[in-house]
């Protein structure tokens, strides 16, 4: 279990985390979103023991991380964008791995192959995807038991994609793997992480279960017979927007409790529309005066 407890983080004179606290059971493929600058990197790079925290705490299996080699040893690490020297080969960097960690050749060629990735080039040759298709092998390769992926589908087609989510599935059904995933693509996210944390101006705004956040909100198109504003309705809503007579409205009420909110204004259809994910996270940034 991965517990954070208060941590603060500074870069000189600029604050990036502020009294976050979160849990993360094991077990869990744990979705950390947030908008570009958020601190999403500077947390997982201070949770796995690359940046010290300022003060707080980072427990993992109940020990601190930091300077811990017993701990880390149980943590893999995939930042955006990896180092290796220009003489790095798929193989070379499988051998480097080796050094630290259990790692298993025989599943590490076989994602390789997979992904068709030859073992012997230069990567500094590959393409963005390449690259990442083989941090991905080692890390699937390595079992970690906790596994950090910051921009995880960045730069993959596809079938990459579809092909390391299936394996991360497999990961969690095979062990007792722990996958905290940053990513812009929530859609992906949705579909494999079952809890998340949204880490919004320098903290953890909120976090949960994700189909129980989807289920908290809800998303009616309505039509009326003359034109509305938002300021002609008297309950609140988490978002509104208009086309002409018809209005969307996001809202925290099911559909019994919305209909006799609106009914006083007389609509004339009302309809419920799935939301996603992806815009929950937009509802929710807008509402804390992003993306407008």
């Amino acid at each position: 279990m991965i517990e954070i407890k208060n941590l603060y983080k500074n870069f000189k004179d600029k604050e990036v985390l502020k009294d976050v606290s979160l849990t993360i059971e094991d077990g869990k493929v744990f979705g950390l979103v947030g908008i570009n600058g958020a601190g999403k990197s500077t947390l997982l790079r201070t949770i796995c023991g690359v940046y010290q925290a300022d003060s707080g705490d980072i427990l993992i299996d109940g020990e601190n991380v930091y300077e811990n080699e017993k701990v880390k040893k149980n943590i893999f690490f995939l930042p955006d964008d990896p180092y290796y020297n220009n003489n790095t080969t798929p193989n070379s960097l499988k051998d480097i791995y080796k050094v630290f960690y259990n790692l298993d050749e025989e599943k590490y060629y076989q994602y390789i192959n997979l992904f068709k990735i030859p073992l012997n080039k230069s990567m500094n040759k590959f393409s963005k995807g390449m690259k990442r298709q083989v941090f991905i092998s080692l890390a699937l390769s390595i079992k970690p038991k906790y596994l950090l992926l910051d921009e995880a589908f960045d730069g993959l087609d596809p079938l990459a994609r579809l092909t390391f989510k299936r394996a991360l599935i497999d990961l969690i059904d095979e062990g007792n793997s722990t996958v905290i995933i940053s990513s812009h693509s929530l859609r992906e996210l949705e579909d494999i992480c079952d809890s998340y944390g949204l880490l919004d101006n320098k903290n953890i705004a909120s976090s949960g279960e994700i189909s129980e956040a989807i289920e908290s909100v809800h998303k009616y198109q309505v039509a009326f017979k003359e034109i509305m504003e938002a300021s002609d309705f008297d309950f609140e809503f988490k978002s509104f927007s208009k086309d002409g007579r018809i209005i969307k409205f996001v809202v925290n009420e099911n559909y019994e409790e919305f209909s006799k909110l609106i009914s006083k204004y007389n609509p004339l259809i009302i309809d419920e529309i799935p939301i996603d994910f992806e815009e929950l996270f937009i509802i929710e940034v807008e509402s804390r005066g992003y993306l407008k």
